[in-house]
């Protein structure tokens, strides 16, 4: 401790530090929550307004329209993921024998 300064003084510019500190770590912790989360807070807000009638009606218009675009292409499924599911199937089938 500085001889120089009194006592209160010194206890003056302490809480003063501690003050700026603080908001200086409450605006960071603000900006990266706004950063970070903000997109997935949409996401989950949209997800708990399924309740509500003409939000319902917009989702599933939503999913008519992809539906619809996904149903002009010709190939659905990649070749990869047709031989996934296509060994999925035959694994799931085999495994339905035994329980009969």
């Amino acid at each position: 401790m500085n001889p120089k300064i009194p006592k209160t003084n010194s206890l003056k510019i302490f809480f003063i530090k501690l003050v700026s500190i603080s908001i200086a770590i409450i605006i960071i912790i603000n900006t990266l929550f706004n950063i970070l989360l903000s997109d997935k807070l949409e996401k989950i807000d949209k997800l708990m307004l399924l309740s509500e009638v003409q939000e319902r009606k917009e989702l599933g218009d939503e999913l008519r329209n992809s539906l619809n675009d996904l149903l002009k292409k010709d190939n659905l499924i990649n070749k990869e993921d047709k031989v996934l599911l296509y060994r999925l199937y035959k694994k799931l089938k085999s495994e339905f024998k035994d329980i009969e």
